[in-house]
């Protein structure tokens, strides 16, 4: 571990040159990819350079403790080793977390499609209660939420809704929402008061770049519709609604949420870009998950992964059987207790294949 640790401080000295170098700064991808390396491995080196000093003084007082001391200085040298022996641990411990290798996704902006499954009107009211839930969740955390296309229904809920969340981070934490959710509760259309269970499916896209994914225009049939549902008076009059279809995938996208054209064209091409990035991100994990098992946070879409009983307040997670009775909470957007455990299980799966 501590010559990848000494690697890793290599390389950010490294990047300390290169990022002064006149030809790096006068190239603006270099200075792009150079500054981002830097970036990410900066808090490693930082934790190693004070698990560092905190072993030389480790050193020096254990040397001290060799030499004639009287009593009291004796007790307070050996008081000092146990602190610096417990703070290396910890450090230690920090460091097999840092030294984790990271999902490059993970600082990414997120596309979200939430849709009503089976249920009918009461899955298309669990999906409103699931996208209301994720944008409080988004404000609490500073980031900012953008519709790119939505079907709702006229109880108040959405056949479908896909939105963007723009924040550093966002994929990183939102990804674990990926799967099937499911609701147990007592409908208001039901007069006899009986628990019903309904289902809505998300899917987590990381926004993919340009340059991650290349898209040829040729492969890409466009189609303009006049827009249909609530939006004013160019609602059916205008061809403004845009339909994109990615030939080499069959990837179908529409958007009619702006009333330019344009701006439909340029949301529905962010969602393509997601989808067939998205897509070819899938094939080559399937591929490595034959070879071995997936982290919790890249499992089947359509895996049930967790359960909101509205009677009993309580949601569970299904994936590492944490149950919480804060339902109430969490559909207000309190979602930390649930990502912050799934983060956890994630880097202890990911800790054990290392060491494995």
């Amino acid at each position: 571990m501590f010559d990848r640790l000494q690697a890793v401080e290599d390389r950010y000295e490294k990047l300390n040159e290169l990022l002064s170098d006149p030809e790096i700064v006068n190239d603006p991808k270099k200075l792009r990819d150079y500054s981002k390396e830097q970036s990410d491995i900066q808090e490693t080196v930082e934790v190693y350079r004070e698990y560092k000093e905190a072993k030389s003084q480790h050193q020096d007082a254990k040397v001290m403790l060799e030499e004639k001391l009287d009593a009291e200085m004796r007790e307070m040298v050996k008081e000092e080793l146990h602190e610096l022996e417990r703070n290396l641990e910890t450090y230690e411990e920090q460091l097999k977390i840092l030294l984790i290798p990271k999902d490059p996704n993970d600082d990414k902006n997120v596309i979200m499609e939430i849709r009503g499954a089976a249920g009918g009107d009461e899955a298309a009211l669990f999906a409103g209660n699931l996208y209301r839930m994720y944008s409080r969740y988004a404000e609490v955390q500073g980031w900012k939420t953008e519709v790119i296309e939505a079907s709702p229904t006229g109880l108040g809920g959405y056949k479908e809704i896909i939105f963007m969340i723009n924040g550093k981070g966002a994929f990183s934490k939102m990804k674990f929402e990926n799967g099937a959710h499911r609701v147990q509760r007592v409908p208001e259309t039901e007069s006899g008061g009986r628990i019903h269970t309904s289902t809505a499916t998300v899917a987590c896209l990381p926004e993919a770049e340009d340059v991650e994914i290349d898209i040829h225009e040729k492969d890409i049939r466009v189609d303009t519709f006049a827009s249909s549902g609530p939006g004013g008076q160019s609602v059916n009059t205008t061809m403004s609604a845009v339909r994109l279809t990615h030939l080499p995938t069959g990837t179908v996208v529409s958007c009619q949420d702006e009333k330019s054209q344009i701006k439909n064209k340029e949301k529905a091409m962010k969602v393509l870009r997601a989808r067939v990035y998205d897509k070819f991100q899938q094939e080559a994990q399937a591929e490595y998950d034959a070879q071995r098992k997936s982290a919790v946070g890249s499992g089947d879409r359509s895996e049930r992964i967790r359960t909101y009983n509205f009677p009993q307040n309580r949601v569970t997670d299904h994936r590492i059987g944490l149950t919480i009775q804060k339902l109430d909470q969490i559909l207000e957007g309190k979602l930390d207790e649930v990502l912050n455990a799934l983060i956890m299980e994630e880097q202890s799966s990911k800790l054990e294949s290392l060491e494995g």
